[in-house]
């Protein structure tokens, strides 16, 4: 057998141990590392792919330069010698908000990358700087940085100890936990229910973790706000607020409390599309637990008022007590400090213009990509029905901006009025080059997304809740 090493994965935030067997100074295979206190043995498919990602014959292994409609390797020393030079020239002529900066997903998994990242961004100066976050946890970002004073100072649900555990718009049993950290987290949520604990999810549709959940409330897209204010609603009229030891040094809630007047089950029940007796029955539930955390996630950021929703999710843990207690949201204790860093240096965060990205860079490995097409339109039978789809059929869906063609799946998954298109897809572009990930192409939703609806306090791009029509292909 192979000589194993241990390491840290980190094509995810949930950075589980794994022992990964090496011969030869080849990777032959990687393993879940059950002595791993955090992880215990976990190991995802992402993690068990690393070899195919590693040895990738597409893999970009040296510095690329355009050449007419084509690219070329280069040298480092020359790749950095003109990227410089043609940067300073730039900026000089034309001011520095004239350079861009993109980060992709993978530069903020690595300590190297993301440090080396951050005095680039620095050194280049001005206003647009784009990464992943632009399209996924900036709203909340945002919040953190009005609520606690600092962008990084995210709270993350105490799995391990809650008694109620409100999910919005996630599904961590296939992410692992964004903006959680919790590797393993199937076992985390069966112990949570074994301990008689409850597991509530908010999402358009019936995902794999709201399939596990106790109750699984099917929102209408970018509803979540109008949910939360509805929550909210009930806590303070039905004398439920209980921020005990937070009342001393939180600022604002004698105004939340007038506000979420406004916004009774009622009145926020449409937009919701929950009736108004679940909304009030999830709020009283919520706020009798012995603990509890509210936990919102891309679903409930990636939409017109994902910045507010993302606000009012922690704003229903500072009203019930729950905010950095155990078993509540809480902030944690990191090995390394990025908020302190960021401290010495009077850098809090800010915000300024920002532009949509996805990722899609594990799209080349074969293992991740068998089996069932990974890019299918989710179509409710009803819908489904009504425009003469069948599985498999291929649909055209049409946004305000453009078209795309995709294969449907029907599935009692998503409720009528609602379709689902999974991100990070749309391979088949003049210049992709990857092969496998050009045999999966699927639609890009980036296609569909509308350039004028964006969340107004922070940028991001709606992507929940985008209207389409869908209908048979002809």
């Amino acid at each position: 057998m192979a000589p194993s090493r241990l390491h840290t994965c980190m094509l995810c935030e949930a950075v589980c141990g794994i022992s990964v067997q090496v011969e030869g100074g080849r990777v032959l295979g990687v393993r879940g590392d059950p002595d791993d206190p955090f992880s215990r043995g976990h190991l995802c498919p992402k993690a068990a792919a690393i070899p195919d990602v590693l040895y990738d014959p597409d893999r970009v292994r040296a510095p690329m330069r355009r050449a007419g409609d084509r690219w070329e390797p280069v040298a480092w020393a020359a790749a950095i010698g003109e990227a410089a030079a043609r940067l300073a020239e730039i900026r000089r002529r034309h001011g520095r908000d004239a350079v861009a900066l993109y980060l992709g997903n993978p530069t903020v998994h690595g300590h190297g990358a993301f440090f080396a990242a951050s005095f680039l961004a620095r050194t280049l100066g001005g206003r647009s700087r784009f990464s992943a976050t632009s399209v996924d946890q900036l709203p909340q970002m945002l919040a953190a940085l009005e609520m606690f004073g600092h962008q990084l100072l995210l709270p993350v649900p105490d799995v391990d100890r809650t008694d109620f555990l409100l999910v919005l718009g996630a599904n961590p049993l296939a992410s692992n936990g964004s903006l959680m950290t919790a590797p393993g987290i199937a076992a985390r949520l069966a112990a949570l229910r074994r301990r008689g604990g409850r597991l509530v999810v908010v999402d358009p549709r019936r995902s794999e973790t709201a399939a596990a959940a106790d109750q699984h409330l099917a929102i209408r897209p970018a509803g979540d706000a109008a949910l939360l204010l509805g929550l909210l609603h009930v806590l303070f009229a039905e004398g439920l607020s209980r921020p005990g030891r937070l009342a001393a040094f939180t600022d604002g809630l004698e105004r939340l409390a007038a506000i979420a007047t406004r916004f009774p089950p009622e009145r926020v029940a449409a937009r919701a599309g929950l009736a108004a007796e679940e909304i009030r029955g999830l709020a009283r539930a919520f706020a009798a637990a012995p603990s509890a955390a509210c936990y919102a996630r891309v679903g409930a950021c990636t939409q017109e008022f994902g910045a507010l929703a993302s606000w009012l999710a922690v704003a229903l843990n500072v009203v019930t007590g729950n905010l950095d207690r155990p078993g509540g949201a809480m902030f944690t204790a990191p090995a390394l400090d990025l908020v302190a860093l960021g401290a010495r240096s009077g850098n809090r965060g800010s915000f300024g213009r920002f532009l949509r990205s996805n990722n899609s860079w594990m799209h080349n490995a074969r293992r991740l990509v068998k089996g069932p097409a990974g890019c299918r339109l989710l179509v409710s039978p009803a819908d489904a029905a009504a425009r003469g789809l069948e599985d498999g059929d291929e649909a055209v869906v049409r946004s305000r901006v453009a078209e795309v063609r995709i294969p449907v799946a029907v599935s009692e998954e998503v409720p009528a009025g609602v379709v689902s298109l999974p991100h990070g897809f749309g391979h088949h572009r003049e210049g992709v080059a990857l092969q496998v990930a050009q045999v999966h192409a699927g639609a890009s939703l980036n296609d569909l997304t509308d350039d004028q609806r964006v969340d107004p306090a922070c940028g991001t791009a709606a992507f929940s809740g985008t209207p389409v029509t869908v209908e048979r292909a002809s």
